[in-house]
């Protein structure tokens, strides 16, 4: 089983993860990022190349995605907590999106493209 991030390991792994959009979560030890791509296939890429990184570590995320919107919170479920495995992903999640839009506010009502754009009218 993975051990808990010391103090002094989250201050050095932490912050960095927090300038690329990585915030804690509100009553968990945990990290969450929003991710905005520009459509739906980047969103899937991101996700299947995520997907593939989780399962070499034998660390799975918790996820969500809406048409370009991929919502991913980070912790350690064995440890209760934070570990390098979530430092680990969480850098590895972000090499894979490099230009992808990054939601800072977790607070705003989080919307993907197709409930911007309105229902299609034939």
């Amino acid at each position: 089983m993975a051990d808990l991030l010391s103090t002094a390991e989250r201050g050095q792994g932490l912050p960095p993860l927090a300038e690329t959009g990585w915030q804690a979560v509100p009553g968990k030890d945990a990290i969450r990022k929003i991710w905005k791509f520009r459509n739906f296939s980047e969103a899937w890429g991101f996700m299947a190349r995520g997907a593939l990184a989780a399962e070499r570590a034998n660390h799975h995320p918790d996820w969500t995605n809406r048409y370009n919107l991929v919502d991913v919170t980070l912790t350690t479920h064995s440890a209760g907590g934070l570990t390098r495995l979530d430092l680990d992903l969480a850098a590895k999640l972000d090499g894979f999106a490099p230009g992808a839009e990054i939601q800072r506010d977790h607070g705003e009502p989080v919307s993907c493209l197709c409930e911007l754009r309105g229902p299609k009218i034939a």
